[in-house]
């Protein structure tokens, strides 16, 4: 084999190439937030300014379901930056590969992270056990922008659209979620998958309990940290 062709490509084409199979995923839930944020009565504007300083759909959807509850600004920052936590553990994984670039660049990389950019990069350290910051930046950049001209799209369409939260837009991110857990729980053994549906099971149990004395966005706060403690706790 020629060495060339042994070495990884770490250009910011071939980062865009390899960002292209999850764009479906970023458009389809990005347009989908668009029109529940308007039904949320946000305007277009508020919904790209969402996109490109939140760039995070879970949190995104999370906001207006907050929002639409008067939940006070407190707690949706709160709650945020609890279901975003994950993205510490993925930039840890991820940082080790990229320590010959500088601190700020280091902190661009993090800070564009995502679910989807994360799963490609893992793929290919997996295979090439390396990857590089310029084709960082054309995987991450891609991914970004894809995902606020998709907000921004769905916000305008949204505008159009008479009784858009009858079309059960808000349950996309949900069903996403669902999808990629179901996928994830194919794969682990039987041992853990107990332990995962045992965690599950007592997310739903605290989550009906605490339902009777917290409001709503409150109890979903506590179920998230308690929850997500013990399975850091329990994790093998």
């Amino acid at each position: 084999m020629n060495v060339n062709e042994a070495l990884p490509l770490d250009t910011f084409s071939q980062g865009v190439k390899d960002c292209i199979p999850t764009l479906l995923g970023y458009i389809s839930i990005g347009i989908a937030f668009g029109v529940i944020g308007i039904t949320s009565n946000l305007s277009v504007l508020e919904i790209f300014l969402l996109s490109v300083l939140v760039y995070a759909g879970s949190a995104q959807f999370i906001f207006c379901g907050l929002y639409l509850a008067g939940a006070p600004f407190s707690v949706i920052i709160i709650t945020t930056f609890i279901v975003n936590l994950r993205h510490f553990l993925m930039s840890l994984t991820v940082a080790p590969h990229l320590t010959q670039y500088s601190a700020l660049r280091n902190i661009g990389f993090g800070t564009l992270l995502t679910d989807e950019t994360f799963g490609v990069a893992v793929t290919k350290l997996a295979k090439e056990k390396t990857i590089g910051g310029n084709w960082m930046d054309g995987l991450n950049l891609t991914a970004y922008f894809t995902w606020i001209a998709s907000c921004t799209l769905g916000g305008v369409v949204g505008k159009w659209l008479p009784n858009a939260e009858s079309w059960g837009l808000d349950f996309a991110l949900v069903a996403m979620f669902a999808a990629l857990l179901i996928i994830n729980l194919v794969d682990v053994g039987k041992t853990k998958l107990m332990h995962y549906l045992k965690l599950i099971a007592l997310m739903a149990l605290i989550m009906y309990v605490l339902l009777y004395f917290l409001p709503g966005h409150i109890a979903v706060l506590i179920t998230t940290i308690i929850v997500a403690t013990i399975g850091v706790v329990t994790e093998k």
